[in-house]
């Protein structure tokens, strides 16, 4: 084959919304590159599992394996279950090679797609203001996943000029919920919540519900099949790394959104495409 074959594996959920999300992502990258075999693997609860992939595609002629991860950090599954995954399905396939590119990690065009999906929320809530914004995400036993989640949070606030805190949905504090009360102590009543998942599931649900009970104003769906997320997807991948071709859109990055008008700021900019609200 003059191309190894590319294997996307992702989390896996029993909610069938997340494994429907992440084809749909997988599909927006096979648009990017139909020249390449892309296939979608799920590391728990989903099928088609990481051994039947690549059980399939060596069935069907390729010696070389690409995996990327669809997952946004360096957390147990990326750091143990793929590679796990990768040396079970290798010990079994005779000369065939696989290696794995970096997870999907902080993007800077995930950010974006984090504005958009907020702009969505807020415009069906109605909310044109806000005073502090909360990051929720799925948390990890590893302190440094959940560090580098905070670093965003901070970047946004950065940003946005608004007070921002991560709050993960499980294995680590605090929780949505007890992020959104502690705005809330401070005299903050319009607080909204921004969902860092991949895709819908049981914890991103969880981490809504919570919130909104809390008091938030507004909360945004996961990041989903946006094309700037499966633009991500092609870093590190073969045939040029799958860089960006010039006909990509060269994004910009104007300037920061002002206090007490953060929400209008993202209720006006539908699209994405030029909101001052990337970072």
């Amino acid at each position: 084959m003059a191309a190894p074959a590319l294997v996307a594996p992702a989390h896996g959920s029993r909610d069938p919304r997340s494994a429907a999300t992440i084809k749909a992502l997988v599909a927006e990258v096979k648009k990017m590159r139909p020249d390449l075999r892309i296939e979608t693997a799920f590391l728990d609860l989903s099928k088609p599992s990481f051994d039947m992939v690549v059980d399939r595609l060596v069935k069907a002629g390729f010696d070389e394996i690409v995996v990327v991860p669809l997952l946004l950090t360096e957390a147990f599954h990326a750091r143990v279950d793929v590679p796990r995954a990768i040396a079970t399905a290798t010990a079994r396939h005779d000369g065939l090679k696989i290696r794995a590119t970096r997870v999907l990690g902080m993007e800077a065009a995930f950010l974006e797609v984090l504005d958009v999906r907020l702009r969505e929320a807020l415009k069906e809530a109605r909310v044109r203001e806000l005073d502090a914004l909360v990051l929720a995400a799925a948390g990890s036993s590893d302190p440094l996943a959940n560090r580098a989640v905070a670093r965003l949070a901070r970047t946004r606030g950065t940003r946005h000029k608004l007070p921002v805190t991560a709050a993960f949905a499980s294995a680590a504090p605090p929780a949505a919920g007890e992020a959104v009360r502690a705005f809330r102590g401070e005299g903050r009543r319009h607080i909204a919540v921004a969902s860092f998942f991949p895709a819908p599931g049981t914890l991103p649900d969880r981490a809504a519900e919570l919130a909104l009970e809390a008091g938030a104003v507004a909360v945004s769906e996961p990041l989903g099949a946006h094309p700037e997320v499966a633009r991500g997807s092609r870093r590190d991948t073969p045939s040029a790394r799958w860089s960006s071709s010039p006909s990509d859109p060269v994004q910009e990055s104007p300037g920061p959104v002002s206090p007490g008008r953060a929400a209008a700021h993202f209720r006006d900019h539908p699209t994405g495409r030029s909101s001052r609200c990337s970072s």
